[in-house]
């Protein structure tokens, strides 16, 4: 499902225009986007919960050269399904 097909269902579901669909659910989205960016974690209750997971420093390989290289630390956006999430998809 992509964002538009997303915003359509959300449209027809509660009974609102596109334009103010549209709007929630970019704002939706960039509330969740703000929270991450600070470090702070987003639960949604019975859905799930968006977190920044952070990768350890380590050594790597260039595939090209065979040359070892460092990569260093990073923070990535992450999501844990909650319970009924994973029940439904059963």
């Amino acid at each position: 499902m992509t964002k538009n097909e997303l915003i359509e269902k959300v449209a027809k579901k509660s009974y609102l225009t596109k334009r103010a669909t549209t709007e929630a659910v970019n704002n939706t989205f960039g509330f969740i986007e703000d929270a991450l960016t600070r470090g702070e974690k987003v639960v949604v209750s019975g859905f799930g919960t968006f977190l920044i997971r952070s990768r350890a420093a380590r050594r790597g390989r260039n595939p090209q050269t065979g040359q070892t290289i460092q990569i260093p630390q990073k923070k990535l956006p992450g999501f844990t399904a909650g319970k009924t999430l994973k029940r439904k998809v059963r």
